[in-house]
């Protein structure tokens, strides 16, 4: 995508740096507005007919509502997907993950109110609610199958027992989100589709794009020191071998080889022009 190569070098240093656990800061607090106050959130969901009468507060808030009840399996998912999260975002780098996550969140306050536009043109009456069906729940699933598509190969252990690929498990996803989308009415299938727009966006326009391979780490990981290496800009550098005929050094050519002669009496060390070519030193 090379509209957002240009995103990332004009904007990149905005980039919101560990985005998964802001992430998980956030259902934190919800959960904690959870116990002080139970009802508060009902204040904070993503209602379009609510916000559009002043609480626009509402069209961030939404984000903070947890997925489910605190609980075991709870933490343990949550835990889960900061792993995989952090793993997207190294790989991709800080703003192409915020661009996927925030992209995300878009398209579902974008959806919310397409949908409530829909029903007040289909005759429903002005007050409709959508009682969350608007949530973070299929925008962390584009988190998942995200990282399924990326490395499909990392084996993962389900429920801590049974190994399994991470490609298996996102095939068992999308069949389970396809069976929810067909088994929904189409308001709740116009959520599906706007949080998980972001992910249709960055892999189904992208094909065959974002599996990440050996030689692609290798690239990604010199890209980086070279990178590295630029901004801290030129420095000495102490050469580790030098040939004692010429004096030359592995500084002077990355073709140059360097060995050490076995009849010399002592470390003297020479380069692949000389090592077969001087007179061995005995003393």
């Amino acid at each position: 995508m090379k509209w957002l190569n240009k995103l990332e070098r004009r904007f990149g240093r905005y980039a919101i740096q560990n985005l998964p656990a802001v992430i998980i800061g956030l259902y934190a607090a919800g959960y904690i507005l959870t116990l002080i106050a139970p009802t508060i959130l009902g204040y904070l969901t993503l209602e379009p007919y609510f916000i559009l009468k002043g609480q626009i507060w509402r069209i961030l808030t939404w984000v903070i509502v947890p997925p489910s009840s605190l609980g075991l399996f709870t933490i343990i998912m949550l835990f889960f997907y900061f792993s995989i999260g952090r793993t997207l975002e190294r790989t991709w780098g800080a703003f192409r993950f915020n661009v996927y996550i925030l992209s995300g969140i878009l398209f579902t306050v974008i959806g919310a109110f397409l949908l409530y536009a829909i029903l007040r043109m289909q005759g429903y009456p002005e007050y409709v609610q959508f009682s969350g069906l608007f949530s973070t729940y299929y925008i962390n699933m584009s988190i998942f199958l995200a990282f399924a598509l990326t490395y499909p190969d990392m084996q993962v252990l389900l429920y801590f027992i049974v190994p399994i690929k991470m490609k298996w498990m996102g095939i068992l996803y999308g069949v389970l989100i396809l069976m929810d989308f067909a088994q929904q009415g189409w308001p709740a299938r116009v959520a599906i589709i706007a949080s998980l727009l972001n992910f249709i966006i960055f892999f189904l326009l992208n094909r065959g794009r974002s599996r990440v391979t050996p030689i692609q780490r290798k690239m990604q990981f010199e890209r980086t020191v070279r990178q590295a290496e630029s901004a801290a800009g030129p420095r000495t550098k102490n050469p580790v071998h030098r040939c004692c005929i010429c004096g030359r050094t592995e500084l002077d050519s990355d073709q140059l080889v360097f060995r050490y002669c076995s009849k010399c009496n002592g470390a003297y060390e020479y380069c692949q022009d000389h090592l077969f070519n001087h007179t061995h030193k005995t003393q």
